[in-house]
């Protein structure tokens, strides 16, 4: 962690409209800049790196951060305006990233497998000669390849639509003027920076539900025999699917990520550094993508008639990657209770 303190940023002389119209007015831009070497990219063979992959990227960047502005600083828009836009950057959000999440998901489960099952002879893999890891690794590729091909093609159709580029009208409108209500156009900048304590109050108290107590040792064993206290859902079977509780049990810490960007962003406008925020940040990807590849390798081995060994080596891939998420887990928990002690707590609580 840095060691130069996280401290409230000084009033700003500018107003708070103007501080939000010159943040969302740049982040527009730079989504009109990135769509349309996003949409080139679009078109070229699923699962393949263009020549300059950044268009893509700086898309989601824009979007993201757009995105949360408009839901930290709300009260400072028109009601029907940043709901309706919010909606549809949800939208392109979710669309844009399924093919990349895949492609995630596939590097990171056959970089484990490969890992796993190499025949070094210095210090050989533990599924090393394994005859079920070719098998495992075939499958995971052809299933991963199929759904990266079926997320490419729903988007090539989606960005030929008109609610694309009824998104790019609304996104030109913003890079020139941002709907404001009168009352926050002339307010005193320093009302953003109660806003954004106000998400950093919201990431502290999602926080506070995680179990951290169960993330203090490096290896999180005992987070893969004993999952959190779920709430029982009315009427559901005793003996829940294992996945869905998996599911249920990372769900927390999902929505700890989001609030983690949301209150980056925040920071973002008001000028305020976030490098501890960033490396939280990275964390939660990591576990996100870690949870995500569990998942992919469980679902790969109820495939019906594999072999018994294709399963097994599934299994062991599925268990790496859910310590991996237990490591995460462990990260998170020993750089959170550092965040105080930088500055930006008593700013959020004051």
């Amino acid at each position: 962690m840095t060691d130069s303190p996280m401290t409230a940023p000084a009033a700003p002389s500018a107003s708070a409209g103007e501080v939000l119209s010159g943040y969302l007015t740049t982040q527009a831009g730079a989504f009109l800049r990135a769509l349309p070497q996003a949409v080139g990219e679009a078109g070229s063979r699923p699962g393949s790196l263009p020549a300059s992959a950044a268009g893509a990227d700086d898309l989601l960047r824009a979007v993201r951060r757009i995105g949360g502005a408009l839901h930290t600083f709300e009260a400072a828009f028109e009601p029907g305006w940043a709901g309706e836009l919010r909606t549809e950057l949800a939208w392109l959000l979710d669309l844009l990233g399924r093919e990349p999440g895949y492609r995630r998901r596939s590097s990171r489960l056959l970089a484990a497998l490969d890992s796993l099952s190499d025949t070094g002879a210095d210090t050989p893999g533990m599924l090393a000669g394994h005859a079920g890891a070719p098998k495992a690794r075939a499958l995971l590729e052809r299933q991963l390849t199929l759904a990266r091909t079926r997320a490419h093609t729903a988007l090539l159709q989606e960005l030929r639509t008109a609610r694309l580029h009824a998104l790019a009208d609304r996104m030109t409108l913003l890079s020139g003027e941002v709907p404001l209500l009168d009352a926050a156009a002339g307010r005193d900048g320093s009302v953003l920076t109660r806003q954004a304590a106000a998400a950093l109050g919201a990431l502290a108290a999602g926080t506070e539900r995680l179990p951290l107590a169960r993330a203090v040792q490096p290896y999180g064993g005992d987070g893969l025999h004993r999952l959190a206290v779920l709430p029982a859902a009315r009427g559901a079977s005793p003996v829940a699917d294992a996945d869905a509780l998996l599911a249920a049990d990372d769900e927390p810490w999902h929505r700890v990520r989001v609030l983690v960007k949301r209150a980056r962003y925040a920071l973002e406008v008001c000028a305020v550094p976030t490098a501890e925020l960033d490396r939280l940040d990275e964390v939660l990807d990591r576990h996100r993508d870690a949870s995500d590849a569990a998942a992919t390798a469980s679902t790969a081995a109820r495939t019906p008639r594999i072999t018994p060994a294709t399963a097994y080596v599934l299994g062991v891939v599925h268990a790496d990657q859910r310590l991996e998420v237990e490591a995460a887990r462990y990260a998170f928990g020993h750089q959170w209770p550092k965040l105080p002690h930088h500055g930006w707590h008593e700013w959020a609580t004051a």
